[in-house]
């Protein structure tokens, strides 16, 4: 359906729009969540499809702690469900899944199950699920430089992208978010420099394969210069 060489390497996703999703389904707000959990195990299935190799979500910012108790920790109960189904299912997914953010904002429980689902997960190469979970790119930079002075390193762009969270991933080609806003919103700031932005009004829970494809078609005619 696509032709390789104009296929993305990695694609990013700013999934928003889950409660105005729900609100104006007359649902609560947990619902939007599940409906976009959902719309995640999906857009990861599209991607492998197609065969996209990276793919990068952004499903908890280190801004998104300031929101309302219940919703919070009903979030948490659904990244630690969405994590346990994902490792029960890896040997047949066949994918590796890499955690970026500040781990330690989570519980030990929660840790430890990041941790065992990239331990078991590392065998598979064919692609890679980086998923952005108490994720501020201000913050990554700063701990970055942090860890670099403390090792003695001098920070330039080599060795500071060394101790960055997202350290081994390739910058996303692709940054797509959804309900209609137009900003990345601390979303890798400094992987994407050079990424190609699409911003739909859709909302996350409504995202289709449909105008998927049709953003992945749209980076294939795109000439990326770098500058050049």
């Amino acid at each position: 359906m696509f032709d390789s060489d104009k296929l993305p390497l990695c694609i990013g996703f700013i999934m928003d729009g889950n409660r105005r999703f729900a609100k104006e389904r007359g649902e609560s707000t947990l619902q939007g969540h599940q409906a976009g959990e959902q719309k995640f195990r999906e857009v990861l299935e599209w991607s492998k499809e197609i065969g996209i190799q990276h793919v990068v979500l952004y499903a908890f910012s280190t801004e998104n702690w300031m929101r309302e108790k219940t919703e919070v920790a009903y979030l948490m109960e659904l990244f630690k469900t969405l994590l346990e189904s994902i490792l029960h299912e890896i040997h047949d997914r066949k994918v590796r899944i890499k955690i970026i953010g500040r781990r330690t904002d989570f519980n030990s429980e929660l840790q430890s199950l990041i941790e065992k689902l990239e331990l078991v997960s590392a065998q598979y190469v064919e692609q890679t699920v980086w998923v952005a979970l108490s994720y501020g790119g201000r913050a990554e930079l700063v701990a970055a430089c942090n860890q670099a002075i403390s090792m003695g390193v001098p920070v330039n762009e080599v060795t500071l992208s060394q101790y960055l969270w997202t350290a081994g991933m390739p910058d996303p080609d692709v940054i797509i978010r959804t309900g209609g806003d137009m900003r990345l919103s601390n979303f890798l700031p400094w992987q994407s420099v050079y990424s190609e932005l699409f911003f739909t009004d859709t909302y996350w829970p409504a995202f289709t394969k449909d105008e998927f494809t049709r953003i992945v078609a749209q980076y294939g005619d795109r000439q990326r210069r770098r500058g050049k």
